[in-house]
């Protein structure tokens, strides 16, 4: 194999497991183990990992190596404003146009997630992408597809928490409960419900991992210290009228 070809397997591996929390934040990469891993040379494992360094994925440390970067509570709980502000809005236009097959996509998706809940072949990252094709449906069809990649293009800090709460927490019950309230909102086009419902979903993950973070996961996060002043606001919100008690 070409020592390119390695460079992009050690990248993409790599890539995926720090997304998806097989490498926690945080944690220690050594080069030689890597080496070993991929039965590669030092070269290409050394571009593989400067191309995650260039993504902020990972971070060279005098003395210490490679680590997989931290997360920034901060820049996580603004992202999440910027999606409700960019999505309450979406959902809405959606609602108001959406036609009979945009809705039935949002059904076929949502049936999707209810069975994979019940497979003995679940897989949370399974649940993930068929959440992320949920919402990323009503951004298609009101033709701003861009916003929706702004918000995946996050993966630094908010992919990674959102799978942090999908791998630690697996409420996924809720999640799905969830996406059912909201898309009966949005067929029976009650304007602020949705708007509500989607602002408690998209908040949803820190309200169920708030002990974790405070705990297990605070050393995941650079500005542990001030979690749990964002806590206390999420957690000030109502429940919607429109969400079933849990």
């Amino acid at each position: 194999m070409r020592s390119k070809d390695i460079t992009n397997l050690v990248y993409t591996t790599l890539h995926h497991d720090i997304l998806n929390l097989g490498i926690l934040p945080g944690e220690s990469l050594r080069e030689g183990d890597l080496c070993t891993r991929f039965q590669a040379s030092r070269t290409p494992v050394r571009a593989a990992l400067e191309r995650l360094a260039d993504e902020n994925l990972v971070q060279f440390v005098p003395y210490k190596g490679v680590q997989a970067t931290l997360l920034s509570f901060s820049d996580i709980y603004q992202l999440i404003l910027m999606r409700i502000v960019l999505e309450s809005n979406v959902v809405v236009d959606f609602s108001r146009q959406a036609d009979p097959f945009a809705l039935e996509k949002c059904r076929h998706t949502l049936r999707n997630q209810q069975i994979l809940l019940q497979s003995p072949r679940f897989e949370a990252s399974h649940f993930y992408s068929l959440d992320s094709q949920l919402h990323q449906i009503w951004f298609n069809q009101t033709k701003v597809p861009l916003f929706w990649q702004v918000i995946q293009d996050a993966e630094v800090h908010y992919t990674r928490f959102r799978m942090l709460d999908i791998v630690r927490i697996q409420n996924f019950q809720e999640i799905v409960d969830e996406h059912v309230c909201l898309l009966q909102a949005i067929e029976e086009k009650c304007e602020q419900q949705m708007q509500d419902i989607l602002q408690y979903h998209l908040l949803g993950g820190v309200r169920r991992m708030a002990s974790v973070l405070l705990t297990d996961a605070a050393p995941y996060f650079t500005d542990r210290k001030e979690i749990g002043s964002y806590i206390e606001k999420i957690e000030a919100i109502a429940r919607p009228s429109g969400l079933a008690a849990p």
